[in-house]
């Protein structure tokens, strides 16, 4: 499990906010944690399996010292993220059915992650975070259903500008 960084904010009675996913495509840091800062975020999940970025101020000791000036925790989660090797065949293929598949399946043997990051997004106002500016094209997404699935809250996706629920959340809820 990863570390915490920063402080949290729990709030044992504010059970209804949702856990909200964001891509940081196209987005500068500053933006980036000006629109956490709109969502009123307390933590960030960083679900890649390997936090490093060509783009400033997203690796992972970078990122984690933009979020703490900005009052936000950081936690990276490596084993909610998707595994080298269904990456790889991704890249080859792009066969995004076949992606799905392998991390689906993979996720399915990540209970103890799962359930843990249920339980924090019930108690705290959550991010989880990855590259892909679309949530549809990202394994963040299916992580966050599965948190849901295991109790936690419902799931809405963050992109510069607004928010909007997860169908398949608001369905399951």
């Amino acid at each position: 499990m990863g570390k915490t960084c920063g402080t949290l904010r729990p709030d044992m009675t504010m059970r209804n906010h949702p856990l909200y996913t964001f891509g940081y495509e196209g987005l500068t840091i500053e933006a980036f944690v000006q629109r956490l800062h709109v969502a009123k975020v307390d933590l960030i999940v960083d679900v890649r399996e390997l936090p490093l970025s060509r783009k400033k101020g997203f690796s992972k000791n970078a990122f984690r010292e933009h979020l703490a000036a900005s009052g936000i925790a950081y936690e990276h989660r490596p084993a909610l993220g998707c595994p080298k090797p269904i990456r790889d065949r991704y890249r080859a293929d792009a066969d995004w059915a076949a992606y799905t598949q392998g991390f689906l399946a993979y996720l399915g043997r990540q209970h103890d992650e799962v359930r843990a990051l249920a339980d924090l997004a019930s108690v705290t106002r959550a991010c989880l975070v990855c590259y892909e500016a679309d949530p549809a094209m990202c394994h963040r997404t299916y992580v966050a259903r599965a948190a849901h699935a295991a109790g936690g809250p419902v799931v809405q996706h963050l992109t510069a500008r607004t928010a909007f629920a997860d169908a398949a959340t608001l369905r399951a809820a």
